[in-house]
């Protein structure tokens, strides 16, 4: 016999960016004990439930009882258990006792190998689990593993016992189909009342006649949408619809609309409005303030300019809703105008007179200020830019990475930190800064996240690889980089910010100058060969998995990062040209050839740097040194102006006399000389195998 079950836990409010965690973990748990336990039929859904005030799960053909289970025991050893005669030893009795059997049960006792020796087993058969015992444990196991962001400890009426958890819990419902399950959990036993809207119930409490009925139940005596998707796609509906009719358009913030979605249990959107007077202040100001601060939608012109209306999302639905609109508009004028006041204030002093401000604002406790960190940054941005683009490039860079930090000392950044850049961008073209300059000052924090967008400019490739690189090159100086899950100052998003911008804008660069460069922005002190051999390793790291990420394979990523090119820009074109060389029919037994190669080397004590012609004895030697002379300056010639896949595709043409010489040629003879001359060949051809990527890597 099946049923479907209902679990609710009703609280009170929930912290909202942790509800679809809680959500998802509460569900999964406990249908996943309750499977264990065998309670569930195969074709089983469960559906979770959680607005505010509950979580809950819908689980559909729930057994009433978990089929009983056959369970083997062994008891111990045949030649222990009976005698010769074949007897039942006082040890098998004493354990049959302790067991809760008599003698009867002999004659169900089975003989059978537990893999070392025979032994006795007793078959018997487990009775499955009541609905009632799996369902308190399942429950018991579901709360213990929900993700709670910060535990809440609370009394009981008793005033004696304490509950910890997330949030005061009030209600407890356990329904299959109508009947009640008896279960407890934080101090409550289940029964079937809950509670609706806090304002908007029909009825208190609500008494849920059955598991099926739930969510009918909730909607018309509750006034609540229970399910998190459903009411998710009800506030998105309404928000569209209002916009549509302002002929403005809403953009899906899925943040937020997953936060006001955990904020609500019956949503109503409202169109409002401000002044226009605060549309002169930057709209990223106003569209954080609305959104951070008070969970509103702001509303866009068709060419993409903030509007003065914006969209509210309620939780009641009132008759006039007057009340409710001006409420909300009252709320957010204050709000505004400090924005506004912020913004006016900041601009009557310019980014370059705040500067020596940032030498009393500290960056790091044993790297200075970040005074001192804007000096490194200008070093840094000057060097790039020479090297991108001359002086010009350089003096554009150097002033960017200057005024870059000056709006930490801003009112507006103070208050909204994550406006850092942003606001500065503005301050600049109100100072009268130039364009390239002013971008470079937003965009220099990007990629903020993964796929963010590089700078738009020069500039502000210039001024981003310095950040990243000064913020690299120094905490990796005083040994403050990432451990495990551990990351508290960003360093793999610098290193792959640092990685994307040579890699996607192909730049000339060397990352083991750009390194160099920036450990010369620190005093002498810092500078460690073994702490920057790590940073690399850091970057190839990172590089790697970046490398995964875009779907080339283990192998060939191997094959080219086992050469530390210091050109990451280059890093493209090398792959694909292994790639296309791996689908080459030379290229499997070249691959095993060069693995034997550089195993030969490895083993060698000593490898001459220069090949005597004049020292072959075998023709197979005599063709691969004449194969090498014509072959590899056309493939170096290719290999130095980046066409690398021509460079292996020339290469592979050495596949027959690398194969005549591994069949008909000894290298390790017992002639020092002639031994020294063949290996000296061997190294020339690794050398030119292994121009564009350790083909060896690719060996199976």
């Amino acid at each position: 016999m099946h049923r479907n079950l209902l679990v609710e836990l009703c609280v009170e409010e929930l912290p909202p960016k942790a509800l679809p965690r809680l959500s998802e973990a509460f569900a999964t748990t406990l249908a996943a004990r309750l499977r264990e336990a065998g309670l569930l039929e195969e074709a089983a859904v469960a559906t979770p439930y959680a607005s505010p005030r509950r979580l809950a799960v819908h689980l559909t053909e729930v057994r009433e009882r978990a089929p009983d289970r056959l369970l083997r025991q062994k008891l111990m050893p045949a030649a222990v258990a009976f005698d010769a005669a074949g007897k039942p030893t006082p040890a098998l009795l004493k354990k049959l006792s302790a067991l809760g059997y008599d003698e009867n049960v002999i004659e169900r006792l089975v003989r059978a190998s537990d893999g070392k020796t025979e032994a006795v087993f007793l078959d018997a058969v487990a009775p499955g689990a009541t609905l009632a015992a799996g369902l308190q444990q399942a429950l018991d196991a579901a709360l213990a593993a929900l993700p709670i962001p910060k535990v809440m400890s609370y009394q009981l009426q008793d005033g004696w016992s304490t509950v910890h958890f997330v949030r005061p819990a009030h209600r407890l419902v356990a329904l299959y189909g109508e009947e009640v399950v008896p279960v407890t959990a934080l101090g409550l036993t289940a029964g079937r009342e809950t509670l609706g809207h806090r304002f908007e119930a029909a009825v208190h409490p609500i008494v849920l006649q059955s598991a099926d009925r739930y969510v009918e139940q909730m909607q018309e005596e509750g006034a609540v949408i229970p399910s998190f998707a459903a009411r998710r796609a009800e506030i998105w509906r309404q928000l569209e619809a209002a916009a549509q009719r302002e002929g403005l358009v809403v953009e899906e913030d899925q943040a937020l609309l997953d936060e006001v979605t955990a904020l609500v249990e019956r949503p109503s959107v409202f169109v409002c409005a401000f002044e226009r007077e605060f549309l002169a202040v930057p709209p990223e100001c106003l569209i954080l303030t609305m959104k951070a601060n008070q969970k509103y939608f702001p509303l866009f012109e068709a060419d993409g300019r903030l509007s003065h209306k914006f969209l509210v999302v309620a939780n009641v639905r009132p008759r006039d809703a007057r009340a409710v609109i001006a409420g909300n508009e009252r709320v957010v004028r204050p709000r505004l105008a400090d924005a506004k006041f912020f913004f006016e204030q900041d601009r009557k002093k310019s980014l370059l007179d705040r500067i020596p401000q940032l030498s009393r604002v500290v960056y790091h406790s044993r790297l200075g200020s970040q005074g001192e960190r804007i000096e490194r940054l200008a070093q840094l941005a000057r060097f790039c830019g020479e090297r991108l683009g001359g002086k010009a490039l350089a003096s554009a860079a150097d002033r960017a990475a200057l005024l870059a930090k000056a709006d930490l000392a801003t009112e507006m950044v103070g208050e909204f930190p994550e406006l850092q850049g942003i606001m500065g961008r503005y301050y600049a073209l109100a100072d009268g800064e130039p364009a390239d300059v002013a971008d470079a000052i937003a965009d220099h924090y990007r990629p903020r996240f993964s796929g963010d967008e590089l700078p738009r400019n020069d500039v502000g490739i210039c001024v981003a690889l310095a950040d990243k690189l000064e913020a690299l090159a120094g905490l990796f100086g005083i040994h403050e980089w990432p451990t495990g899950e551990k990351d508290p100052y960003a360093l793999r998003r610098h290193a792959l910010g640092v990685l994307r911008m040579l890699m996607e804008k192909s730049l000339p660069l060397s990352l083991d100058a750009l390194v160099d460069a920036a450990y010369a922005a620190f005093p002498p002190a810092m500078l460690d060969e073994a702490t920057k051999e790590r940073l690399l390793d850091f970057f190839f790291d990172r590089l790697a998995g970046l490398l995964r990420e875009q779907g080339y394979l283990a192998k060939e990523i191997d094959a080219v990062l086992a050469l530390r090119p210091m050109r990451i820009a280059e890093i493209p074109a090398r792959l694909a040209a292994v790639r296309r060389f791996s689908s080459l029919p030379e290229a499997t037994s070249l691959a095993a050839a060069n693995k034997r190669v550089g195993n030969l080397l490895k083993k060698a004590e000593r490898v001459a740097d220069e090949v005597d012609p004049a020292a072959f004895l075998a023709p197979e030697e005599q063709a691969l040194y004449a194969a090498l002379q014509e072959i590899d300056p056309r493939a170096e010639a290719a290999c130095a102006q980046g066409r690398y896949a021509e460079a292996l595709q020339i290469l592979a043409a050495l596949k027959e006399p690398v194969d005549a010489f591994f069949e008909h040629v000894m290298v390790n003879v017992e002639d020092e000389r002639l031994r020294a001359n063949r290996l000296a060949l061997l190294a020339r051809l690794s050398a030119a195998m292994n121009r564009v990527a350790d083909i060896s890597r690719l060996s199976a």
